[in-house]
């Protein structure tokens, strides 16, 4: 087992009750998350649609699973039943198909549209002027626009990333008037969580300093 509850501790302090953490547990064990729900956390990131469904067969009922990867439109039908927060929302596509889905479940499900504030072209997401011109349809009765998700450039340069997620910030509050539910800003990982914070995110997703380095095998 390898959570850092030293490290859990000390993040939960830093947030005081103005952000949410969102434990990315992508690749680890059940007993690990396990581990880590027994401290108090409940709010859990995965990746991986298979991944997350199985998880979520053998874990507490009360966690809250967020789906932070790159969601594939013939994926959304089997997370839609009970997934609480879906973090990559990059397409209107996407965002139909998962009206589709919640309405099949008699669910309303949280989305954030994911923005793309990085400078590499591997991100995923809507640019600032897109969302600025976004029609969402008033018929998608069966999700709820939640906020805005983004990731910072992967670069040393702090001044650049608190130039990003500054960025994402004066568009959350611009796109806060269109858009009456707006609430969560999710921005911030492990390592720029603490400029996150400072520009503004109400949630961050931390994963490594949780759980220790991945090893993909």
């Amino acid at each position: 087992m390898s959570v850092n509850k030293i490290s859990y501790q000390n993040i939960i302090g830093q947030l005081n009750n103005k952000a949410t953490l969102v434990a990315v547990s992508k690749i680890k064990p059940v007993e690990d998350i396990l581990a880590l729900y027994q401290l108090g956390q409940k709010d859990f990131g995965e990746n991986y649609v298979q991944e997350l469904v199985d998880k979520q067969a053998k874990l507490p009922t009360d966690i809250q699973w967020h789906f932070i990867g790159h969601l594939q439109t013939n994926k959304v039908k089997y997370i839609a039943p009970f997934v609480h927060l879906i973090h990559g929302v990059d397409s209107l596509k996407l965002l139909k198909e998962i009206n589709k889905q919640a309405a099949k479940c008699n669910r309303v499900i949280q989305c954030l549209l994911q923005v793309h504030i990085a400078q590499e072209s591997t991100k995923f997401g809507f640019s600032f002027q897109e969302l600025q011109t976004l029609i969402i349809d008033e018929a998608l009765n069966n999700v709820q626009i939640s906020g805005l998700m983004g990731m910072a450039s992967l670069t040393d340069d702090t001044n650049k990333i608190q130039e990003e997620f500054s960025q994402l910030k004066s568009l959350f509050d611009t796109l806060k008037t269109k858009y009456p539910n707006f609430k969560t800003l999710s921005m911030g990982m492990s390592d720029d969580y603490k400029i996150a914070l400072a520009a503004g995110s109400n949630m961050i997703r931390i994963g490594s300093l949780l759980f220790g380095k991945r090893i993909y095998t």
